[in-house]
C-alpha cells in the first residue's frame, strides 16, 4: 500500500502556504507584516489581539487536529503537503521556545566569553525528534533558531527608531545575515558566509558599530547536544578594531599579529584581530578609509585566499570569520584619488549598507527623537524614566530647537543627554553650519545676487552638507557625480 496517501484539505493548504511564505520572509519587511495580517484576518479567530498571536493560536489548533506527532503521520503526506507541514511545525516550535531563546541571549551577554548552558536544548531536540527529524537535523534547527533569534534581538533592540530609513536599515541587516531568502541561506550558504564581506557607510556617530555588532553576533553557532549548550559564546564571535586609532606602523601588527622580536619594541608575541576572531564570527574594521595601500594589499589577500602571516613570521594562518568594514568617508572619492584600491573595494562590497544620519531620520519622522531619548536614558541610568526623558526633551527643545542638524548624530545626542543629566543644560557650541549657510543662500537669492551657475553650486553645497556624499546629491539633483563635486568645491571656496 502506498503510504503517501494523505493530503491536506484545501483550507489547510492555503493557510500553511501563507505560513510558509511568512516563515521565510524578512521579519522587518512590509511583506511579513502583510502576511501576518492576511492570516489573522482570513484564518484566525475574530477576537482582538496581535496578528502573530492570533495566527499562532490558530496554527496550534490545526496542527493538533492533524496529530502529526503520531508515528509516521508526517511522512505519510505527499511531498508538497509534507513540506508545508514541516515548515508549519518549525514555525510553531520556534515561537514556542522564543522566550527561552531570548533569556539565553541575555544570560550569555552577562556571562561574556564562556558559553552558558541552554536549559531548553534537550527539550527542543525531543520535540523536533517527535515529528521525525533525526538527531543531526534537530541539532541544526536548534542552531538556526538561536541564530534567528539573536539576529532579531540585536537588530531590533540595538537600533532605535521607526523612520523609513531605519526600517530599511533593519531589513538590510537581516538580509546580510540570512540573505534575501533564508531557504537559500540554510541550504547553500550558512557555512560559506565568510566569503561575503560588508561595507557600512554613514556619517560619524550614526551607529555603524551597532549595526556591525548586530551582524557579527548573529552568525550560525552549532549546538552541542552532549553538553546542552552552544559550542561558543556569540559575545566572543565579534572582534572590533578602529583603524584610525593606530599609526600606520602599528596597524599591521594589530591586524595580523607579530612574533617576538619582529620589530623594535616587540618584546613578546602578539595575536592580532584576525587571530582572535572565531570561525563563527566576524571582525569589524572601523574607519577602513584610513588604511594605507600596503595594508589594503595584505587585507585583499586575506579576503581572496583566507590566509595571512603575522609580522616577523613565515607561518601562514587561516582566517575563517567574516569581514565587516565601515567608513564615514566617500570611498568613491578615495578610489578616484588613488588612495583606496579598486580591487580591495570590490572584494569588500558583497553588500553595502548605508546607516542614515539622524537629521534624515528626524526629517522622515519627528517622533524618532523621543524614542531615542527613551532608549538613551534607560541605557545611561539603567532603567526607564519618563521624568528624565521629559527633562532632556525640554532642555533640548529650549537649547537647540527642532531644526538643529545634530552633526554628531546619535553619539552627539547621547552626550547631550549625559550633559543635561549633570547640568540641566545643553549648548552644542558654534553651529557651523547648515542653518547659516541656508540663510545666506536664501538671502542672496532674494537680493538677486546669484546667477544660475552660482545658484546650482550653492544648492549642491547645501545638499552635500545635509546628506554627506556626492552620490546622494547627484541622485537628488539628477546631475552627474563629477559635476556635483565640482559645484560643491566651487561653493566651498576650494575649487
Amino acid at each position: 500500500m502506498n503510504m503517501l496517501t494523505r493530503k491536506l484539505r484545501e483550507p489547510d493548504r492555503a493557510f500553511f502556504s501563507l505560513l510558509t511564505q511568512a516563515t521565510f520572509s524578512n521579519p522587518f519587511g512590509d511583506r511579513r507584516a502583510d502576511l501576518d495580517r492576511r492570516m489573522a484576518r482570513s484564518y484566525a479567530a475574530p477576537e482582538g489581539g496581535a496578528d502573530l498571536a492570533r495566527v499562532l493560536g490558530h496554527l496550534e489548533a490545526r496542527l493538533a487536529a492533524l496529530d502529526l506527532r503520531a508515528t509516521a503521520v508526517l511522512a505519510a503526506f505527499a511531498p508538497a503537503d509534507r513540506a508545508l507541514l514541516e515548515n508549519a511545525v518549525l514555525f510553531q516550535v520556534f515561537h514556542e521556545y522564543m522566550p527561552a531563546l531570548d533569556e539565553l541571549i541575555v544570560r550569555q551577554v552577562r556571562a561574556g566569553a564562556i558559553p552558558v548552558p541552554a536549559p531548553f536544548g534537550r527539550s527542543m531536540l525531543t520535540d523536533l525528534a517527535s515529528y521525525g527529524w533525526d538527531a543531526a537535523a534537530s541539532a541544526r534547527f536548534v542552531g538556526i533558531f538561536f541564530q534567528m533569534r539573536r539576529a532579531f534581538f540585536f537588530i531590533e533592540r540595538g537600533l532605535t527608531g521607526r523612520s523609513p530609513s531605519m526600517r530599511k536599515l533593519r531589513e538590510s541587516l537581516w538580509n546580510n545575515v540570512f540573505t534575501h531568502d533564508i531557504r537559500v541561506y540554510e541550504r547553500y550558504l550558512s557555512a560559506r558566509m565568510e566569503d561575503f564581506s560588508t561595507i557600512l557607510l554613514g556619517e560619524t556617530g550614526t551607529g555603524k558599530g551597532t549595526a556591525a555588532a548586530a551582524i557579527g553576533r548573529s552568525a550560525f553557532i552549532p549546538f552541542d547536544a552532549s553538553k546542552n549548550r552552544f559550542v561558543e559564546s556569540f559575545t566572543r564571535a565579534f572582534v572590533t578594531i578602529n583603524l584610525s586609532q593606530y599609526p600606520q606602523s602599528l596597524i599591521e601588527s594589530e591586524l595580523f599579529g607579530h612574533e617576538k622580536g619582529a620589530f623594535t619594541g616587540a618584546i613578546e608575541a602578539h595575536d592580532g584581530v584576525l587571530e582572535r576572531c572565531s570561525p563563527h564570527g566576524a571582525i569589524f574594521l572601523d574607519e577602513i578609509g584610513e588604511v594605507a595601500i600596503p595594508v589594503q594589499i595584505k587585507l585583499l589577500d586575506v579576503l581572496q585566499e583566507r590566509r595571512y602571516t603575522p609580522v616577523g613570521s613565515h607561518e601562514s594562518k587561516r582566517f575563517q570569520g567574516r569581514v565587516i568594514a565601515a567608513t564615514n568617508r566617500s570611498l568613491a572619492d578615495l578610489r578616484e584619488a588613488g588612495t583606496f584600491r579598486h580591487d580591495f573595494y570590490y572584494r569588500l562590497c558583497s553588500d553595502v549598507i548605508e546607516v542614515p544620519s539622524l537629521r534624515v531620520r528626524l526629517a522622515e519622522r519627528a517622533e524618532e527623537m523621543s524614542e531615542l531619548l527613551e532608549h538613551l536614558v534607560e541605557r545611561i541610568v539603567g532603567e526607564p524614566s519618563d521624568d528624565l526623558v521629559a527633562i532632556t526633551r525640554d532642555v533640548i527643545a529650549a537649547g537647540v530647537g527642532k531644526d538643529y542638524a545634530w552633526p554628531g548624530n546619535v553619539r552627539e545626542v547621547e552626550q547631550a543627554v549625559r550633559r543635561i543629566l549633570m547640568t540641566a543644560a545643553y549648548d552644542p557650541g558654534p553651529r557651523a553650519a547648515l542653518r547659516d549657510a541656508t540663510d545666506r543662500f536664501f538671502e542672496s537669492m532674494k537680493e538677486g545676487a546669484l546667477d544660475a551657475h552660482e545658484v546650482l553650486a550653492m544648492y549642491c553645497a547645501l545638499l552635500y552638507r545635509r546628506h554627506g556624499t556626492y552620490e546622494d546629491v547627484a541622485k537628488r539633483t539628477k546631475l552627474d557625480r563629477r559635476t556635483v563635486k565640482k559645484y560643491v568645491l566651487e561653493a566651498s571656496g576650494r575649487g
